[in-house]
C-alpha cells in the first residue's frame, strides 16, 4: 500500500500539536469535531429560542420593546463557554464563531418570530478595535446565522464611532456609560419596516445590546430580535 504523505504529515502534527477541544482543552480532538465528544454533551444550551419569555428577554423588560431573544449558552465565570468565548475572542478562532452561527441558525428556525426575520446586523467594533483585532467576531456569528437561516447579513448599516474600553470587569453603570452615544446608523431609509436581528457574542448587562437598539428602534416600522452566542448569569 503507497504511503500517504498527507495522512502522515497530519499524523506527526496531531503528535506534536495535538488539536485541543475549545471549551475544555482537553487533547486529541479529531479532525471532524469542533467540540469534544463530552463537551457537545455537557455544553450549557438553553432552547430560551423556543420559550416566548426566557431570562434573555426578562432582561429587558421596561428597557426595550424587543421581539424576542435568546442565547445559545449560559455563561459561567471559568466553565466551558467562558473558555470558547476567550477562543473566539482573543485566538483567532473565527471559525468557531462562524459555526456556531450556522448551528444555532438552525435552531432558530424552530421558532416562527425568527423565521421572520429580514436582517441580520452584528454589533460593531470600532475601527481602531477592530484594527487591533483583526475580526470582528460577531460579525462572524453574523455570517454563520446568515447562511443556516437564508437571511441576509451587513456591517455597512450599523457604526461603532467611539473607542471605547473593554466591557470586562466594568461594573453595570460603568458599561451603560462606557457604550452611551457610542454607536451610529448609516443608510436608514434601508432598514425602515424590517425584521432585524442584531447580534453579539454574549449578553450581561444589555448595556451595548441597548444602545444599538434604541437606535434602530428609531428607524420607522422595524422590529427588532437579539441573539448571541451565550448569556451570562445575572
Amino acid at each position: 500500500m503507497p504511503l500517504n504523505l498527507n495522512t502522515l504529515g497530519k499524523d506527526l502534527l496531531n503528535l506534536f500539536f495535538p488539536r485541543l477541544c475549545p471549551a475544555c482543552g482537553a487533547a486529541g480532538l479529531p479532525d471532524s469535531l469542533e467540540f469534544c465528544l463530552q463537551c457537545q454533551v455537557h455544553l450549557p444550551y438553553t432552547n430560551y429560542h423556543l420559550l416566548d419569555e426566557n431570562p434573555f428577554t426578562v432582561r429587558f423588560w421596561g428597557r426595550l420593546p424587543i421581539v424576542h431573544g435568546a442565547a445559545m449558552m449560559t455563561f459561567t465565570k471559568g466553565g466551558r463557554v467562558q473558555r470558547l468565548l476567550h477562543a473566539i475572542k482573543y485566538k483567532n478562532r473565527k471559525d468557531l464563531a462562524l459555526y456556531l452561527g450556522r448551528s444555532y441558525g438552525q435552531s432558530l428556525l424552530q421558532a416562527t418570530v425568527y423565521q421572520k426575520t429580514d436582517l441580520i446586523l452584528p454589533v460593531p467594533l470600532h475601527p481602531r478595535r477592530l484594527r487591533e483585532r483583526g475580526y470582528n467576531q460577531s460579525a462572524f456569528f453574523a455570517q454563520g446565522l446568515s447562511v443556516a437561516m437564508g437571511v441576509p447579513w451587513s456591517e455597512k448599516y450599523l457604526l461603532r464611532d467611539a473607542y471605547t474600553l473593554t466591557q470586562t470587569q466594568k461594573s453595570r453603570i460603568e458599561r451603560f456609560s462606557n457604550v452611551d452615544g457610542a454607536f451610529s446608523l448609516q443608510h436608514t431609509g434601508h432598514l425602515a419596516g424590517k425584521q432585524i436581528l442584531l447580534v453579539d457574542d454574549v449578553l450581561t448587562t444589555g448595556a451595548t445590546l441597548e444602545a444599538c437598539g434604541n437606535l434602530l428602534l428609531k428607524v420607522p416600522g422595524v422590529q427588532l430580535s437579539f441573539a448571541t452566542i451565550a448569556i451570562a448569569n445575572s
